[in-house]
């Protein structure tokens, strides 16, 4: 199969979840044969930009005309079976979809966050769920309240941009590739049209690396942000420590807004660990050392991949008990689930995952195996092909279109396809 990937990399100063799976699926599939290419822009070139080149940027969010002629052209030139977009915010905006339509390729789409239903993605505001914008034709409650970045200008875009291309989205996408089933009910509530909708979770490779032994620390791994729980996880750790500790220290990996706050509460303190960021491999090394990886996030997280990694490692969880976290975690299984947003609750389920040694190994086990059936490579591999069939068939006005599963000649299939989508949309 040909694929053809479109994707904006996030800024390298804020390590990026998403640009690892995009980087994770393009490999996974070259390593099985399929023929990959990349349509990218890297926000850090940004940077090198002229200001008034800077300046632009912003009028670029909504629509990227050059954009449009450029991923056209190389669309017609080489024809690929599919085209596989995952972000576009800044520099690429939804003028691909209006590529993708003046080519006569179909295109998927992985929703890696909200931004169909929400300005900045993240259904956040003040560190409490926020719905204002869900179902609005005109989301004027996040600039008023300037939800991106605490700006109403830098909201200003985003904002336009969910208005003006909605129903590009949804007429231009065949298929939408939701990361969990909590993310897909959501987005159906809001309006989306279900059939167009479906749920591939995140793959996550094997780490190599498995717990060995009860492990030596809890970790927290990742953004060092409100939304993420790190202050909910702070209290609930004074707590623990108030009453005696659990033996084990807390180890806190990463980087964020919340930086120089964790970085004095941790200073002086011999149960508490702050060591920044990681690289993959230390990151890997910290999960299978741990008794447990705690993920006390305040928003409604569409996957979690730090829970699908420690489940990777033979390592349990303890998960906000709301968003993908319900579905990845099996309370009491794989994990525990505390109430989110109490850090009472949060506490008690540390307590329990570290006092019961036996109970955690089989935790761990029972992880192990939900990785292996749902998060594994092979069955990510598999699940991304088949929705890809999916969509090309479905373009195609049936699955006999659908390119072989080994390597073959489509090129009727891509000529007849050409001559009847080629037009402007």
């Amino acid at each position: 199969m040909h694929v053809l990937v479109v994707h904006n990399h996030y800024s390298s100063a804020q390590p990026s979840g998403e640009n690892r799976v995009v980087d994770e699926e393009v490999g996974l599939l070259r390593a099985a044969g399929h023929r990959v290419e990349v349509f990218e822009r890297r926000s850090d070139d940004i940077a090198a930009r002229s200001l008034l080149g800077k300046a632009a940027v912003p009028l670029l969010v909504p629509w990227n005309p050059a954009v449009r002629a450029e991923l056209a052209a190389r669309l017609r030139a080489e024809r690929p079976d599919v085209v596989h977009i995952h972000n576009v915010f800044p520099l690429l905006s939804p003028a691909v979809l209006a590529a993708c339509a003046d080519a006569g390729v179909p295109a998927v789409a992985t929703l890696h966050n909200y931004t169909q239903i929400c300005p900045p993605g993240t259904l956040q505001r003040d560190g409490r769920l926020c719905t204002e914008c869900v179902g609005s034709a005109a989301p004027l409650p996040a600039v008023r309240h300037g939800c991106y970045r605490n700006s109403r200008l830098a909201t200003v875009p985003l904002a336009v941009s969910l208005s003006v291309n909605r129903r590009r989205w949804w007429s231009g996408v065949e298929r939408f590739f939701c990361i969990s089933a909590a993310q897909r009910d959501i987005l159906v509530r809001s309006g989306m049209p279900p059939e167009r909708l479906a749920v591939k979770h995140n793959f996550v490779p094997d780490p190599g690396a498995r717990r060995a032994g009860a492990g030596e620390q809890l970790l927290f791994l990742g953004r060092l942000a409100e939304t993420k729980g790190v202050r909910l996880l702070m209290a609930a750790w004074d707590e623990i420590a108030a009453d005696g500790g659990v033996g084990v220290p807390l180890v806190l990996a990463g980087a964020g807004p919340l930086e120089r706050e964790v970085t004095a509460w941790a200073a002086g303190r011999d149960d508490v660990r702050y060591v920044g960021l990681l690289d993959p491999a230390q990151c890997r090394q910290a999960v299978a050392r741990s008794v447990a990886v705690v993920a006390p996030s305040m928003a409604l997280e569409t996957f979690g991949l730090v829970v699908a990694e420690a489940m990777a490692a033979g390592v349990p969880a303890v998960a906000a008990g709301h968003g993908a976290f319900v579905e990845l975690v099996e309370d009491g299984v794989t994990g525990l689930l505390h109430r989110p947003g109490e850090p009472a609750s949060l506490a008690s389920c540390i307590r329990r995952i570290t006092a019961e040694p036996a109970g955690n190994r089989e935790m761990g086990r029972a992880a192990r195996r939900r990785y292996e059936q749902g998060f594994s490579p092979a069955v990510g591999l598999k699940r991304l092909v088949d929705e890809y069939r999916t969509a090309i068939a479905g373009r195609s006005g049936g699955p006999d279109s659908a390119p072989p599963a080994e390597n073959g000649s489509t090129g009727s299939r891509r000529g007849a396809r050409a001559s009847r989508d080629g037009g402007s949309r």
